[in-house]
């Protein structure tokens, strides 16, 4: 497994890509992805948007906050549209990065079976979900990355009652070019793994965790703080998958050589989405996180 190019404060670009202002919410997690993303994919590529609230960053022409050429489509055609945008490209000679970039929604429900096949045929694009956890754009809906007891506009005073979908695992079993995992609380990560993404062929998944401060329930400056407690408490994993092979990541492979890790309910406790477990349902979780992690040091030491 190649490894990934180190990028810091000082060796970033300092072109920019998306102006000033948007229309993004305080503390958007999003945002945060969306600009440095950009430095990373540079100015020649296309990129293909469902309803999202990346629609809404981005505005709508003529008053716009990005500097590429955006396609709009509707919710489940991302990953087609991609296709056929990638073959017009193809067709004309041109190497022109395709960047399909959408929701949870789009994504894990609605977009899902464009997805499927965009991943079967191995198309030769980055698809990129930005995980808010629900349909945040649109008055914050439960989704089906949704959290379990997870509170929404449209789940029980309970909270959400399955289980949220493992996207980059349903992804995973379509065996694609590349797999990996981010959190809008580690840009540089992103910016490295959006690197890499560009010179491997064929499809190119990735999946980010991202804080939304009024869908959470937590407050603006706290996004990233927010996005390291996931990943810290081992809620939420930094990987790649190359070749059928997986390998943790960034602050996930350091976490390795831990005998603990935070406890999650400190990233619980600070949201108020959160608001319908209880004692009970955090140790619950607590020992399923301490379960995948004994399984990944066994996995992983023999490396």
């Amino acid at each position: 497994m190649s490894s990934i190019a180190k990028t810091n404060v000082i060796n970033l670009t300092e072109e920019e890509f998306v102006h000033p202002g948007n229309r993004a919410c305080t503390g958007c997690g999003l945002s945060i992805l969306y600009r440095i993303g950009m430095k990373a994919l540079g100015r020649d590529c296309i990129f293909v948007v469902p309803p999202s609230c990346l629609t809404v960053l981005q505005g709508l022409y003529p008053i716009s906050a990005t500097q590429m050429p955006v396609l709009n489509c509707t919710f489940a055609s991302t990953a087609a549209i991609a296709t056929g945008v990638r073959a017009a490209m193809k067709r004309r000679g041109k190497k022109t990065q395709v960047v399909a970039w959408a929701g949870d929604g789009g994504t894990a429900d609605i977009g899902i079976q464009a997805l499927s096949g965009a991943l079967e045929r191995n198309e030769d694009i980055i698809y990129i979900c930005y995980d808010n956890e629900a349909y945040m754009n649109t008055g914050v809906q439960r989704s089906g990355t949704t959290p379990r007891r997870g509170l929404t506009t449209t789940t029980p005073y309970s909270g959400k009652k399955e289980n949220s979908k493992n996207v980059p695992e349903i992804v995973a079993a379509h065996n694609p070019a590349y797999i990996a995992t981010c959190s809008a609380s580690y840009p540089l990560d992103f910016h490295d793994k959006l690197l890499k993404a560009k010179e491997i062929r064929g499809l190119k998944y990735i999946h980010i965790q991202t804080p939304c401060p009024p869908g959470w329930g937590i407050e603006e400056h706290k996004t990233v703080a927010i996005g390291r407690m996931a990943v810290e408490s081992g809620l939420f994993d930094l990987y790649e998958i190359e070749n059928g092979k997986k390998q943790l990541t960034g602050q996930s492979s350091k976490q390795l050589k831990k005998k603990s890790l935070r406890p999650v309910g400190d990233y619980i406790n600070l949201q108020t989405r959160y608001n319908a477990y209880d004692e009970e349902h955090v140790i619950a979780l607590q020992a399923m996180i301490d379960r995948k992690w004994e399984k990944y040091r066994k996995e992983f030491s023999q490396e």
